[in-house]
């Protein structure tokens, strides 16, 4: 902040300004005074200078009769001054929950709406929005700041209220030739925080963006060009980019220099030329950092691999320092986080003291990321060999009693979601997840068709069936189910797909969701619509209307152009549903006609993935072999038509007597582990069997196959089964907790096993 001396010499209007309000503060109507408040802040003025502490208080006094236009931007100055969570600005929440209905300004409106966002309950969150979306209608649409700043308040609250985004956006998009790089790449960002993809956006935005590659030639406008372009362009326009940068690496400032690392790490640049100016100019500036800044550029570096053991020496050095001082608990996990990355061959001492104090203070997900990190320095402590040291023992222990704590003592449901909404690991699933499971169970009776899809999410990812939470889960929906957004019908269907569950209303549920999502087909984003009838696909359901739209021209042309835009591993994905859609479709459903275009595809994943075989898998083809009569009676990897790829196949004939293939078959594997495949499969598939025989496709189930908390198996693997029986196959599927059971402890029991089942398919 400035003092007078130094604004007297940089803006000479200050000087005006002061000796125009001292002495007549009193004396100011209520515009000027908020307004000369306004100004000085604007002029970076201390907020403790003598004169802002006196306009402030003055303001105090009468800010119950403001106007609203004056309230909106006294706000504003209370934020710049850090004062977000104050008395001060707890009283003008209060005065905009009474005087709501009277505000109809949008700009007004959603400037106060971010300014008090830290302090507003849920039910005042809600009106907000009703209104915000009431005047969003009424107001100029060439106007974009406003949907923006209503996009930041929802941001700010974590709340994605899909209606009133796709509203915000719709207007946003009208603008996209009028927004500059810097607007876009903060729209952007807010987006990402929401999980809010939308594909007429991005391509917008990747257009606008292309168009001002010339015109972003100065350090600022050329750091948000890149940050918002580079993940999305294509290899040319990067290369480009990464030049420019180059050129440009000199002149960007410490923020500048984080925020292009971050980029390169997304992109996963391997530009070392561009790496090295930009190490350079963040190891000048690494005084300027604050803590959580720096942890990003470690991050980054870290996992762009860069290799520079002096600037990890001195980030990790500063890292601890920031930690030792540290007391935020969000501050302290990050940094926490982040020294596990690196290497250290003995802690701090302080550093386990300091997370040790804070993580009562923690959430779900930081305590779950604090024990990653304690996770990582047993290991790497030279002693873990002989015990682990106690100091570890303590903070596990710690770590166990405040997350166990936190569960007991939740009453909100809502809360509790989102604390669990990243979580993931061995510590979550070891130590917490039962008890998340208790909690959940009661506070079943606050489910309802708000946080459907949260929790729907939650229980797939975790891999966990819990039939009751199921239950609940499918009869909030049912009887809420147009108050649900037609996009998360997705979240709200994919446990019962994935998981394989069936709740007694299961039809009615598939029903509603169906006849939900139908009317807005066109306006689901590309891939959503492809990760739905995936999904509806896996639990053995293919919507005519859906189908069609999917495998027409103009949705194949506008999917591939969104694809582009996403994260690589977004992409992969989305391209991989796809192609197990398109298989779904030919084999299930023939009548509508939809041709396979998935082949050369398939092909090439072939040659990429080459995949593994496991221990288990050799001793199963060892044992397929004795029973057979021979290993020439079994083929390994064999993939089928539409590539699939069964473990085992043997043929028996209608005796079931094994037949010997024509070749000798091996199973070949790598050094790596890794099976060689063949490409004579497909073709031998469409040999002709003697009159009666069969073919047998013997799969092994490992535990991806099953929910983490049973035995029960999981929809993929069934619509596996249902397409090799489509195939022509009968399948024998050897799960891996029957195989590893104690009762098939002997070569004997294993071969007894095989047999029984092998010939119980058949017979039956």
């Amino acid at each position: 902040m400035l003092r007078t001396v130094e604004l007297i010499k940089i803006h000479p209007q200050f000087l005006t300004l002061r000796v125009l309000a001292e002495n007549k503060i009193a004396l100011m109507d209520d515009f000027m005074l908020v307004d000369m408040l306004y100004s000085f802040l604007r002029l970076n003025v201390d907020p403790h200078d003598s004169l802002v502490q006196q306009l402030v208080s003055e303001a105090w006094l009468r800010i119950d009769r403001f106007p609203m236009a004056s309230l909106s931007k006294f706000s504003i100055c209370l934020s710049d001054q850090h004062l977000q969570h104050s008395p001060l600005m707890g009283h003008i929440t209060s005065i905009v929950d009474q005087r709501l209905s009277s505000i109809d300004d949008a700009r007004i409106l959603t400037t106060l709406m971010i300014s008090m966002s830290s302090l507003v309950s849920p039910r005042l969150r809600d009106a907000l929005i009703s209104r915000a979306d009431h005047l969003l209608d009424t107001m100029d649409p060439s106007n974009y700041n406003n949907p923006r700043r209503v996009v930041q308040f929802l941001r700010n609250v974590k709340h994605s209220y899909r209606p009133l985004l796709e509203k915000c956006n719709k207007i946003i998009l009208c603008n996209i030739p009028r927004l500059d790089a810097e607007n876009i790449s903060i729209i952007m960002g807010l987006y990402q925080s929401l999980q809010f993809n939308n594909c007429d956006f991005r391509l917008a935005v990747k257009q606008r963006l292309k168009e001002l590659i010339d015109s972003s030639t100065d350090p600022f406008s050329f750091t948000k060009l890149f940050v918002a372009l580079a993940p999305m362009a294509s290899q040319e326009i990067r290369d480009g980019l990464e030049n420019t940068a180059l050129l440009l690496a000199d002149e960007l400032s410490a923020h500048q220099a984080l925020a292009i690392a971050e980029a390169l790490e997304e992109i996963q640049s391997r530009n070392l030329s561009l790496l090295n100016k930009i190490a350079l100019v963040i190891q000048r500036n690494l005084h300027c950092y604050k803590p959580v800044e720096v942890a990003r550029i470690t991050q980054a570096l870290f996992l762009l691999q860069y290799q520079n053991p002096e600037l990890f020496t001195k980030l990790r050095n500063i890292l601890v320092n920031f930690l030792q001082r540290s007391f935020f608990p969000y501050e302290v996990t990050m940094l926490t986080r982040v020294l596990s990355m690196l290497p250290c061959p003995r802690l701090d001492e302080g550093v386990i003291s300091r997370v040790d104090a804070v993580v009562t203070q923690c959430n779900l997900n930081d305590l779950n990321t604090i024990s990653f990190a304690v996770a990582k320095w047993v290991r790497n402590d030279p002693s873990y060999r002989h015990n682990t040291p106690s100091k570890y023992v303590r903070l596990l222990q710690t770590l166990n009693r405040c997350g166990h704590e936190r569960l007991q003592t939740a009453d909100r449901l809502d809360l509790v979601l989102e604390e669990l909404k990243y979580i993931s690991g061995e510590w979550f699933e070891e130590m917490l997840l039962e008890e998340t499971m208790v909690t959940l169970k009661r506070m079943m009776d606050q489910i309802n068709w708000t946080n459907v899809p949260e929790l729907a999410l939650f229980l797939t990812r975790i891999n966990h069936l819990c039939p009751p939470l199921m239950d609940r889960i499918a009869s909030m929906a049912i009887k809420d189910i147009d108050k649900i957004h037609h996009s998360a019908t997705y979240a709200t269907l994919l446990p019962f797909s994935v998981l394989n569950y069936d709740p007694v209303q299961a039809d009615e549920l598939y029903d509603v969701c169906i006849q939900r999502f139908t009317p807005h087909i066109r306006s689901f984003d590309p891939h959503l619509l492809v990760l739905l009838a995936y999904t509806l696909a896996v639990a053995d359901c293919f919507p005519e209307e859906l189908v069609k739209e999917i495998f027409s021209i103009d949705f194949l042309g506008k999917l591939d152009a969104q694809l582009e835009t996403l994260p690589d591993n977004l992409n992969m994905r989305t391209r991989l549903r796809l192609m197990e859609l398109n298989r779904a479709v030919c084999l299930e459903c023939p009548e509508f006609q939809v041709p396979w275009f998935h082949e050369r595809y398939c092909q090439q994943l072939q040659k990429k993935g080459n995949g593994t075989v496991s221990p288990v898998q050799q001793q199963i083809h060892k044992m397929l072999g004795e029973v057979l009569g021979g290993i020439n009676y079994v083929r390994v990897a064999v993939v089928t038509p539409y590539f699939y790829t069964a473990d085992f196949e043997c043929i028996l004939d209608k005796h079931l007597q094994p037949l010997p293939y024509s070749e000798p078959s091996t199973l070949q594997i790598s050094d790596r582990g890794k099976v060689h495949w063949g490409t004579s499969s497909v073709e031998n598939m469409r040999d002709e069997l003697p009159p009666g025989a069969q073919r047998v496709a013997v799969d092994f189930l490992d535990s991806k196959s099953f929910c983490k908390n049973s035995h029960h198996m999981k929809g993929e693997a069934l619509m596996r089964k249902r397409h090799l029986e489509i195939l022509g196959y009968s399948v024998v599927q050897v799960p891996h907790f029957e195989w590893n059971s104690m009762e098939l402890s002997t070569p004997d029991a294993w071969k007894d096993y095989l047999k029984k089942n092998l010939f119980r398919e058949l017979s039956s």
